[in-house]
C-alpha cells in the first residue's frame, strides 16, 4: 500500500504552520488563511551559502576597493547606503501603481551603461510590453536584458549563463518552483524562491533585485521570513493624487535606515527630487492661519514641511480629530498639552491636522509646529510667513532639545526664512545664522509669545 503524503497547513499571511486545519491562524489572527502544502521530501535544493566554505578569522578577510556601484539614481543610491553592495538581496516593497517597476526599470539603464550587463525578468507583463514601458522611460540600452519568465529553475540557468552585474526580479510573488505543489505567491513558493535567489546572490556574488507585494494593510506579502532573508528591504510610497514619491529603508545591513529618497512622478517617468523642502513649501499659501513651517530630518537630510491645521467649532459633543501623514497619538497629545498648559479651549472643536504635499513625518521636533499650527487655527492668527520651529514638547508645557539642530537651521536659513524658533536646551541665547535670527524658547508658552507677541 502506497505510503500517503504528508500534508501541513500553512498561513498565507505569516507562515505559520499547524499540523491541522484551522479557521483563525494562531500567530496573526486573520481568518480563512492556512492553506494545505505537501512536506516535500528533502533533496540537495541549495538554502543558503555552501558548507564547503570554511571558517576565516575576520582579520584575514579583504575587501575589494570598489565595493559598491551606483544605480544612476543618487536618491536610490542614498536609501541603500551609498549604492548596490555586489551579492546583496535587496526587496522592493509598495503599493500597486505607485511606481516600483518604474523605479527599477530606470536604475536597470543606468546601470546599464555604466556598469554592464543587466537582466530584468518580469512574471507579469511579457517583453513587448516591458519594451513598451522603457520606451516611454528612454530606458533602451543593448546591455538591458529583459525575460518574461515565472519560472524558478529558467531564471537560474539565465543568471548562470549571462553572468549579468544586475538582477532584478518582477516581482517575487509570480517565480515558482514546479518541485512544490503549491501555487506561485503562496508562503511556500515565495520562501524557496527566496532562497534560491539568495544563494544565486551570495554564491556568485550578484546583486539581486526583488519587487514584493503588499497586502491591503500595506504589510509585505508572504512569509515574515523573507524579510529576515534578505539584507535591505525598502518601501516606496506615496499618495496616488500626488506626484511625489518617498523611498524608505525599513532595514539595511549596509547602511542607516533613516534615509530617504525623494521623486516626483512624471510623463517620462520618475524624476529625483535634489531639494525636497522647496519643493513641499513651493505651494505654501503666504499669511494663512493655521500654517506653520517645520525643520524635520529624514537621516541625514533636513526636510522643511508644512504643517497645516484647522480648528473648527462643533455642535455636537463628539468632537473629531483627523490627522494625515502625522503620528495620530501624537497629535493628540499636543492637543491635551494645549488645552491643560495653555488654556486653550479645545474640547468642544473639531481640529483637522495634515502635511501639504502628501508626505509622512513622525518626528518628536515636529511636535512645536503642531502646537503653533493649532493654536495659530484657533486665534485666528498667522504665523509669520519667514518663521520655521523646531522643537519636542513634554507633557508638563516645557520644549524639549532635539539633534541634529544645526543642520536643520542651516536648512531653513538657505532657504530664505529670517526666524527660527528653537528649544532653550540646544541654544541658551538667540543668535544669528545665515540673516536668520534664532530664538531659543523653554516653554510652549514662550514659543506662543515669540510667534504671537502675546
Amino acid at each position: 500500500m502506497a505510503t500517503r503524503p504528508k500534508v501541513r497547513f500553512v498561513c498565507q499571511q505569516c507562515g505559520h504552520e499547524s499540523a491541522k486545519w484551522l479557521g483563525r491562524c494562531p500567530a496573526c489572527e486573520s481568518w480563512n488563511s492556512l492553506v494545505e502544502e505537501r512536506v516535500m521530501a528533502s533533496g540537495p535544493v541549495p538554502r543558503g551559502v555552501s558548507t564547503a566554505n570554511l571558517p576565516v578569522a575576520v582579520t584575514e578577510i579583504t575587501c575589494g576597493s570598489t565595493t559598491r556601484f551606483s544605480t544612476g539614481l543618487g536618491e536610490l543610491d542614498r536609501v541603500l547606503g551609498g549604492g548596490v553592495v555586489p551579492g546583496s538581496l535587496v526587496l522592493v516593497g509598495g503599493d500597486p501603481g505607485i511606481g516600483k517597476s518604474t523605479l527599477l526599470l530606470q536604475a536597470a539603464d543606468r546601470v546599464a551603461r555604466s556598469h554592464g550587463t543587466v537582466l530584468y525578468v518580469s512574471g507579469e507583463e511579457s517583453v513587448e510590453q516591458v519594451r513598451m514601458r522603457a520606451e516611454r522611460l528612454q530606458a533602451l540600452h543593448p546591455s538591458l536584458f529583459l525575460a518574461a519568465e515565472s519560472g524558478m529553475e529558467s531564471v537560474t540557468g539565465f543568471i548562470a549563463g549571462m553572468e549579468p552585474g544586475l538582477v532584478i526580479i518582477d516581482s517575487i510573488q509570480t517565480m515558482y518552483l514546479p518541485d512544490l505543489p503549491s501555487a506561485p505567491g503562496s508562503v511556500g513558493q515565495v520562501r524557496e524562491c527566496a532562497a534560491r535567489l539568495l544563494h544565486v546572490a551570495k554564491g556568485q556574488n550578484i546583486p539581486v533585485v526583488l519587487v514584493g507585494h503588499v497586502t491591503k494593510e500595506g504589510n509585505l506579502a508572504g512569509p515574515r521570513v523573507l524579510e529576515h532573508m534578505v539584507d535591505t528591504v525598502l518601501y516606496f510610497e506615496g499618495e496616488r493624487h500626488h506626484a511625489f514619491r518617498i523611498l524608505r529603508a525599513v532595514k539595511n545591513r549596509f547602511g542607516s535606515t533613516n534615509e530617504i529618497g525623494v521623486f516626483e512622478m512624471s510623463d517620462g517617468g520618475l524624476r529625483e527630487v535634489a531639494n525636497p523642502s522647496e519643493v513641499f513649501l513651493a505651494q505654501r499659501p503666504l499669511g494663512a492661519t493655521g500654517s506653520v513651517v517645520v525643520a524635520s530630518m529624514e537621516g541625514t537630510r533636513p526636510v522643511l514641511l508644512e504643517v497645516q491645521a484647522l480648528v473648527a467649532g462643533n455642535a455636537y459633543n463628539n468632537p473629531r480629530r483627523l490627522v494625515t501623514g502625522l503620528d495620530w497619538n501624537r497629535a493628540l497629545l499636543m492637543v491635551a498639552v494645549l488645552d491643560k498648559r495653555i488654556g486653550l479651549n479645545l474640547g468642544g472643536c473639531d481640529v483637522y491636522l495634515n502635511v501639504a504635499g502628501g508626505v509622512r513625518a513622525e518626528e518628536p521636533a515636529l511636535d512645536l509646529g503642531i502646537c503653533l499650527a493649532i493654536a495659530s487655527s484657533l486665534k485666528n492668527r498667522p504665523v509669520d510667513q519667514f518663521t520655521t520651529v523646531i522643537g519636542e514638547v513634554g507633557l508638563t508645557g516645557e520644549v524639549r532639545a532635539v539633534s541634529q539642530l544645526e543642520a536643520r537651521v542651516k536648512e531653513a536659513a538657505k532657504l530664505g526664512f529670517k526666524r527660527c524658533v528653537v528649544p532653550r536646551n540646544n541654544s541658551k541665547q538667540p543668535f544669528q545664522q545665515g540673516g536668520m535670527t534664532v530664538f531659543p524658547v523653554g516653554s510652549l508658552e514662550d514659543a506662543l509669545e515669540v510667534s504671537f507677541g502675546g
